[in-house]
């Protein structure tokens, strides 16, 4: 990638008959940014997502992941992205270290490599003790951090997270919050969407959709001034009505 973009996009859309459910969406994220993708139910955040991560193809405009295009590359996007999805994509019937080992096979890392990710991550997450438990019998937390790390077991560039803290506390919130910042000071680019409006103070940069269209996409900071706000949720109210 001879870019500073993780992701470019270029007027992407999404028809589905005559509805649009995606609007000539344009945006970019440079390399090692936490991305807010912002928007209430129904404004297309997660059909904008599956067109990002190589799960459905495009009607219109241009996209890349990773150096890969999103109409004619999505192989290689989900080669080479983690993803998070709201459920956290966990098997409750498996136990931490067979959940750990699943997605290492599924993502094609050697059998050495398997072993020495779930040392890492059983070390990292300090799930040692628990590591022979199936995961349903883990704390929510535990399983919304085991997802996130298992989700990156084969060192993407790009990680995408949909709604990672629905559900959970907002001390665990901002413990997640803080395990993200570590992903990021790597280098790797973090891509977040969140219906909690304080959250959006944590990224980088954020975008708000409203029926289909980026109506605004700029630093928190900035945004808060652009709408003479005091909070994401004041920008989020003005720009919903």
């Amino acid at each position: 990638m001879n870019t500073p973009f993780a992701i470019e996009v270029d007027k992407l859309t999404k028809r589905f008959g005559d509805f649009i459910a995606v609007n000539a969406i344009t945006f970019k994220v440079k390399k090692g940014e936490i991305f807010g993708f912002l928007g209430a139910n129904g404004a297309g955040k997660t059909t904008a997502i599956k067109m990002l991560i190589g799960l459905s193809k495009p009607t219109e405009g241009m996209g890349k992941i990773a150096g890969f295009n999103v109409d004619t590359e999505p192989e290689k996007i989900k080669k080479n992205i983690g993803y998070m999805s709201q459920k956290f994509s966990l098997y409750d019937d498996l136990t931490v270290v067979e959940n750990i080992q699943f997605y290492g096979g599924i993502y094609g890392l050697s059998r050495k490599k398997i072993k020495e990710k779930t040392t890492e991550i059983l070390e990292e997450l300090e799930l040692t003790e628990v590591s022979k438990s199936l995961v349903i019998s883990l704390p929510l937390g535990w399983k919304q951090r085991l997802a996130f790390a298992i989700s990156m077991v084969h060192d993407p560039e790009i990680v995408f997270l949909d709604e990672p803290t629905g559900g959970v506390d907002p001390r665990v919130r901002r413990q997640f919050w803080e395990t993200i910042y570590q992903v990021a000071e790597k280098g790797r680019t973090v891509f977040v969407t969140t219906h909690y409006m304080d959250e959006a103070e944590y990224c980088d940069r954020v975008s708000i959709m409203v029926a289909g269209k980026i109506e605004a996409l700029d630093t928190p900071h900035n945004l808060k001034q652009q709408f003479e706000a005091t909070s994401m949720d004041e920008v989020f109210l003005k720009l919903a009505r």
